[in-house]
């Protein structure tokens, strides 16, 4: 059975409101938007989180002034229903679904979210992009940054028009970005924390500027800040979390409640990132790549105190404990060598 996604020609009575406008959807939603170029296509998402506002929001607002790309454009708005569900933009995704943003390994999972990243891959692969553009937000403090699967121009190039960080990750997480590896340059820009006006901003200007840009410039690495090799941290789903100053009673791991202040900071070894209940098992594991359980190798108990025991540069450290618990505690990369 396959997933129908709609697939509209850019409307000229887009609402004001962007809410009102995601409830006139019918459900994940492909505007094709014609460019001065008829010839060449690119692709742009958001919203693939229902909790994550800034991609819809950007992508509505080129849409309410009809700006004419510099080449075709097609825009996808993945979680619909979940962004509308009461009060708006709360919910990742709705009870009973999994994750979209999880769901883009191929071959789809049997569902219906794996069919719906079926059939948007199906058609935004017949278009032929140039490039592509996911644009996200987080829980915690972070500045802006690009995740791209490789270190060149053509992946810096875009991440350029949003941000100076720039993260390059071989983690196969089953990412909207990840499904178009040898198609074309994709990168997923995290433009900040949900409901940040800034984060808003650096989403619109820089799709604005993808838009306007008959030719995307290649960048190197001069200027930009790179971080590689990111691990994700994540907590064992029997384990116990909470957020405090001070070890919570009968919890297997409480994390410093301002945790998120160390995101893209080189934390050296013997920072304490919080505490573990004594004699639990361990609560955390980090896969990469290959498999590898590398949580030991980043992260030492103390007593009861959780450290760092190698060097590493956090990203997307939350206090949210149920984006903590659902998705992860936090990346760990390095700089670039």
């Amino acid at each position: 059975m396959t997933a129908t996604i709609d697939v509209l020609d850019a409307p000229t009575d887009v609402q004001s409101d962007v809410l009102e406008f995601l409830a006139r959807l019918r459900g994940p939603t492909i505007f094709r938007v014609p460019g001065i170029d008829r010839t060449r296509a690119r692709v742009v998402a958001g919203t693939l989180h229902g909790n994550e506002p800034s991609g819809v929001r950007a992508i509505h607002r080129v849409l309410l002034d009809r700006v004419q790309p510099a080449v075709d454009t097609w825009m996808f708005v993945g979680a619909v229903a979940a962004a509308c569900a009461p009060p708006g933009f709360a919910h990742r995704m709705l009870p009973g679904h999994r994750d979209l943003n999880r769901c883009f390994r191929l071959p789809p999972f049997p569902d219906e979210d794996g069919r719906i990243a079926a059939a948007a891959l199906l058609t935004l692969r017949e278009a032929g992009p140039e490039l592509v553009v996911d644009l996200h937000n987080n829980t915690g403090h972070n500045p802006a940054y690009g995740i791209g699967g490789a270190i060149d121009e053509a992946h810096l190039g875009v991440a350029a028009l949003f941000t100076t960080n720039y993260v390059c990750s071989q983690l196969t997480l089953g990412t909207f970005t990840e499904a178009f590896a040898g198609i074309a340059p994709a990168v997923t820009i995290e433009c900040g924390r949900a409901g940040d006006p800034a984060a808003d901003e650096t989403a619109t200007l820089g799709l604005l500027r993808l838009l306007e840009r008959d030719r995307i410039a290649p960048a190197g690495g001069d200027g930009m800040t790179l971080l590689v090799d990111p691990v994700r941290v994540c907590l064992h789903p029997w384990a116990s979390l909470a957020f405090a100053d001070e070890p919570a009673p009968g919890i297997d791991l409480t994390l410093d409640p301002a945790i998120d202040r160390h995101n893209f900071r080189a934390l050296e070894p013997g920072t304490r990132l919080g505490w573990l209940r004594p004699e639990a098992p361990w609560p955390v594991f980090a896969i990469d790549p290959d498999g590898v359980d590398r949580s030991g190798a980043l992260l030492e108990p103390v007593g009861t105190e959780l450290r760092i025991r190698t060097s590493f540069v956090p990203m997307m450290a939350t206090t949210d404990a149920f984006a903590a618990r659902t998705d992860c505690l936090f990346y760990a990369a390095r700089p670039r060598g």
